[in-house]
């Protein structure tokens, strides 16, 4: 058997190739698909097959591309003919079977492949139901105490396959569709599971229900499109356009939304005016898009090359956000020169942001999720979580100026700032640094709820 795990570093998902005599079969495929191509060479086996083990609702399926490229057959929960899979189908790879369980929960259609050697099983992939260290979340389909009541029979379904069958879930730390937050670590066994999880250590259906279904993280954006995308299938929308400064002046002129992917520092040094901040490198870039962006708006990504916007732009859609009119290269300069707005910003080191603080000289806007600031957040600091900001279309938030930014890191505080400028603040500043940063200093926290 040659089996192979395919990340996708920004949106926490898992996907696999799993091959066997030449034939092989890729589970939960994401939207780049050269890796797995890569990989069946390495296996020297032919893709057979693509399966789904839902609709997945946070990122848009690779299974056309992939089908395009190589006339696999596309197996989807339930779906019409040969193409549908349902409790008990078996998929055979080579002297492998994937056999089909069952497994709603996070969503109604969902399943779990227990892949059996000779007639054991050795590996389950858990698609969204058993993650390491977590379970799914239950609210993106049906009620979330409707979905948790259902998880919790799945939940019991799957630890029965043994304690030494391997557990390879579809997501991984960082992901929006883990209850609370799933471990960094991409793999684990069921008797690692059983011993660890906290979830599972739930005994009783009532209780486990009413514990998962409070536990709910911020919503993906784009949740139905990305589903529709996905029940449909998703085929290539085809290049990006690449925009001089010329052809971007124009599209500028037809009110796009200008996304900037450059890290915080190059963009307070020269942006365009109303352009939103959200910088490339670490995660989630495609669903923070989803959530600062207008729902309909075109996009144009602004990035350091051409070829980071084309990155950017995979990422993107990936997260579903498809409204894209073109690429362009950073170039300040040139903007000006063209007549177009240009802006700076400021950045805030914490030792800046102290006394301010003391003299209640600033407001302070905190952008971390609401269980982050649970933990601890800055006394007297305003609570405004970056997934319930939205798009910076909106009028102005009953802020009193100036307005400081703070996040875990500084990441979200960028994107937040200029979120909130591009709603008409001024002056908006990102804190350097985050939270932990400001405590050390001597900045009380708060631990009370918000």
């Amino acid at each position: 058997m040659y089996f192979r795990q395919i990340l996708h570093a920004d949106l926490g998902c898992a996907s696999y190739l799993i091959a066997d005599q030449g034939c092989a079969s890729v589970v939960d495929p994401k939207w780049e698909i050269a890796d797995y191509l890569e990989a069946a060479a390495e296996a020297r086996a032919e893709i057979r097959h693509v399966l789904e083990t839902h609709y997945h609702a946070d990122h848009v399926s690779g299974r056309c591309r992939l089908i395009a490229a190589t006339g696999a057959t596309a197996r989807v929960p339930n779906g019409p003919g040969d193409r549908g899979v349902a409790e008990g189908d078996v998929i055979r790879v080579g002297d492998l079977e994937l056999l089909a369980l069952a497994s709603p929960g996070h969503r109604p259609e969902h399943l779990a492949y227990a892949v059996r050697e000779r007639g054991t099983v050795s590996l389950l992939l858990s698609g969204d139901s058993l993650m390491v260290g977590d379970v799914a979340r239950p609210d993106l389909a049906v009620d979330a105490q409707e979905g948790a009541a259902a998880m919790w029979h799945t939940l019991q379904r799957l630890m029965a396959v043994g304690d030494h069958v391997e557990l390879w879930p579809a997501h991984v730390g960082g992901s929006l569709c883990a209850s609370r937050s799933a471990s960094a670590a991409t793999s684990s066994t069921i008797g690692a599971e059983r011993r660890s999880n906290q979830l599972l250590s739930v005994r009783d259906p009532v209780a486990f229900t009413a514990q998962l279904s409070r536990s709910i993280p911020a919503r993906p954006p784009k949740v139905a499109h990305v589903v529709a995308l996905n029940v449909d299938g998703a085929a290539d929308p085809g290049p990006v356009h690449e925009l001089d400064v010329d052809a971007l002046g124009q599209v500028l002129g037809e009110g796009v939304c200008v996304v900037d992917i450059r890290d915080p520092a190059s963009f307070d040094a020269g942006h365009l005016d109303g352009s939103l901040n959200l910088p490339a490198g670490g995660r989630g870039l495609g669903i923070r898009a989803g959530w600062a962006a207008g729902t309909e708006e075109s996009i144009v990504l602004v990035a350091a090359s051409i070829d980071a916007g084309h990155q950017g732009a995979e990422l993107l859609r990936a997260a579903g956000v498809w409204e894209l009119t073109g690429v362009s290269v950073a170039d300040p300069s040139a903007w000006s020169d063209a007549g177009l707005v240009v802006r700076t910003a400021k950045a805030l080191p914490p030792d800046d942001v102290m006394p301010r603080i003391e003299n209640n000289a600033l407001t302070l806007v905190d952008v971390r999720d609401r269980a982050e600031w649970s933990e601890g957040h800055i006394e007297g600091s305003c609570l405004l979580p970056l997934s319930e900001l939205r798009d910076g279309r909106g009028g102005a938030l009953a802020l009193e100026p100036p307005i400081a930014v703070v996040c875990a890191s500084g990441v979200r505080a960028a994107v937040a700032a200029s979120i909130l400028r591009r709603r008409g603040h001024r002056p908006v500043w990102r804190v350097n640094g985050g939270v932990e940063q400001l405590a050390s200093l001597g900045v009380p926290l708060a631990r009370a709820q918000p």
